[in-house]
């Protein structure tokens, strides 16, 4: 199960990616130039988690387009990105050329990653908004985690809250006609089919048949609250921090949208 829907979410990511990129943050040297001007704030609000990264060999899971590596890289992080899509990295490569830093970019599927690759020796491990929830197991995932990271070394983990993505659907775009219901299955544990995050800033899918859709389509696995902090705590990684963070807008002020989790490899 994990293999299969693997392949198919890096099929997906792989597709267009660079493109939805380019469309959402403009050219690579366009975008440089924006985080250029503020690094700690790309990083924001995880910047206070992170703390100074100068000097500090960071990897950034699953880091897409490379806009957090490139800022942790002008600020003085020796950093690594490893992403399953070869398009992700082109864009990341790009930034990183135009905003004149260096980061390595390694183009691998995170639960197959080579042994020389599990290095045991990273200061930090940052990921960070709809990660977990393309793997259907998490220990394997976690365990990668604490194996790049070295004792004492630390996780910063930002995702979405399971209240929002499994239990509540929101409807109506102003204070005065905004409902919240209780729509879903907390403890649900089946695949949910969609369309890969990257795909709503690809406008020539608005009117794209279904057929034309499929290439975008991923496979994902909505995880509890409980389920993520008990993966992360059986590989020695110990949870520092777990912060819950509400919506930005005010009419969703009540509910969770975000989580933050801060951890340390033990020795």
């Amino acid at each position: 199960m994990e293999e299969k829907s693997q392949e198919k979410n890096g099929q997906a990511w792989n597709a267009k990616s660079y493109d939805a990129w380019v469309n959402r943050f403009g050219m690579p040297h366009e975008a440089a130039e924006k985080i250029k001007k503020d690094p700690l704030k790309r990083l924001e609000p995880l910047d206070q988690y992170i703390g100074n990264v100068n000097g500090k060999k960071v990897c950034n899971l699953l880091g897409s387009h490379g806009s957090k590596a490139v800022a942790l890289a002008l600020l003085g992080a020796d950093v690594t990105v490893i992403d399953i899509s070869e398009s992700n990295s082109r864009y990341a490569g790009e930034l990183a050329d135009s905003a004149n830093v260096s980061i390595r970019y390694v183009v691998q599927d995170v639960l197959n990653l080579p042994e020389d690759e599990l290095t045991g020796d990273y200061d930090l491990v940052f990921t960070e908004l709809g990660i977990l929830h393309y793997f259907t197991d998490l220990t394997p995932f976690f365990q990668v985690v604490s194996r790049l990271l070295k004792a004492g070394g630390k996780l910063v983990l930002q995702d979405f809250h399971p209240v929002s993505t499994k239990l509540i659907t929101s409807q109506g775009r102003s204070q005065a006609v905004r409902k919240h219901k209780v729509t879903g299955n907390y403890f649900d544990t089946a695949l949910e089919v969609t369309e890969v995050a990257y795909s709503k800033f690809l406008p020539e899918l608005r009117y794209a048949t279904a057929e034309e859709r499929k290439p975008f389509q991923v496979s994902l696995r909505k995880w509890t609250l409980g389920e993520i902090v008990t993966a992360i705590g059986k590989e020695r990684l110990w949870i520092q921090t777990l912060v819950e963070e509400s919506h930005r807008e005010e009419f969703d002020r009540g509910i969770p949208k975000t989580f933050i989790i801060v951890a340390e490899k033990l020795v």
